[in-house]
C-alpha cells in the first residue's frame, strides 16, 4: 500500500519524506489555509521536496470552470493530480480532464456507488473518507473493503485513497482490505512509528550494555 501525507506544512513533509515511506501527497483548502498560502504556491513547493502524486484541490462549482483550473492546477508540474468534490458537475469536468490526459482525485467520496460512478466517468483516483463516516456511527473501513471488491470484480484500474484517517487502526483496515494507497496525517504517521514494548525494548539494551561496559 502507497503512503501520503495529508497536509501542506512543508515541514511535516520534509520529516516524514526523510523517513524513506513517502510516495506522494494530498491537500485541500482547509490545509492550504492553515498555512496562509493558495494552492498554486503551496504545491509548487511541494513538488520540489516529494517525486509522487500530489492533490490539488479545484474551488469552482460548476464543470466548465473545474474544467479550467484543473487545467491551470495540473500545468504546474506534471506530478499534479486535480482533486474534484463529488458532484455531478465534477462527473462532467472528470470526463473531460482525463481524456486530456489530467488525473482526477475525485474526493469526498461516502458510498460505493459515488466511487464507482468516479471511475466510470475517468477519475483516476477515489477518496473515500473513512473517519467522517465513523463519526456518523457507520464503518468507514466497510466502505474500503466494498469499493475494493467492486473495482476487483470489474479489473477497473483506479486507484482507492483511504482519506479522512483518525487512528493507526483505519491504516491496517485499509491495508488489509487491499486499499492501493492511505493519505495520513502527521501525527498518526508518527504513532505509527511507536510501540510501548520498543522503547521499553531500546532502554533494556541500553541498560544492558552499559552495564557490560562497568
Amino acid at each position: 500500500m502507497k503512503i501520503f501525507i495529508d497536509t501542506a506544512n512543508l515541514d511535516m513533509i520534509r520529516e516524514i519524506n526523510s523517513w524513506g515511506i513517502l510516495d506522494g501527497v494530498t491537500t485541500n483548502p482547509s490545509l492550504i489555509a492553515k498555512e496562509g498560502t493558495d494552492t498554486p504556491s503551496r504545491v509548487r513547493e511541494i513538488a520540489k521536496i516529494v517525486d509522487g502524486p500530489i492533490s490539488a484541490e479545484a474551488m469552482a462549482l460548476d464543470a466548465e470552470s473545474m474544467i479550467a483550473e484543473g487545467r491551470e492546477l495540473a500545468e504546474i508540474h506534471p506530478n499534479i493530480n486535480v482533486k474534484l468534490p463529488m458532484c455531478i458537475e465534477s462527473l462532467k469536468a472528470t470526463k473531460v480532464l482525463a481524456a486530456e490526459g489530467i488525473d482526477v482525485n475525485m474526493t469526498l467520496i461516502f458510498s460505493a456507488h459515488q466511487a464507482l460512478l468516479a471511475a466510470k466517468a475517468g477519475a483516476s483516483y477515489v477518496s473515500p473518507f473513512v473517519g467522517r463516516l465513523d463519526d456518523i456511527g457507520l464503518r468507514g473501513s466497510e466502505l474500503i473493503d466494498e469499493i475494493m471488491h467492486i473495482f476487483s470484480n470489474y479489473g477497473i484500474g483506479t486507484e482507492v485513497i483511504a482519506a479522512s484517517i483518525r487512528s493507526p487502526s483505519h491504516v491496517l483496515e485499509a491495508a488489509a482490505a487491499g486499499c492501493d494507497i492511505a493519505t495520513i496525517p502527521y501525527n498518526i504517521l508518527k504513532q505509527m512509528v511507536a510501540h510501548p514494548k520498543t522503547e521499553e525494548g531500546i532502554r533494556k539494551f541500553i541498560e544492558d550494555y552499559c552495564k557490560d561496559k562497568e
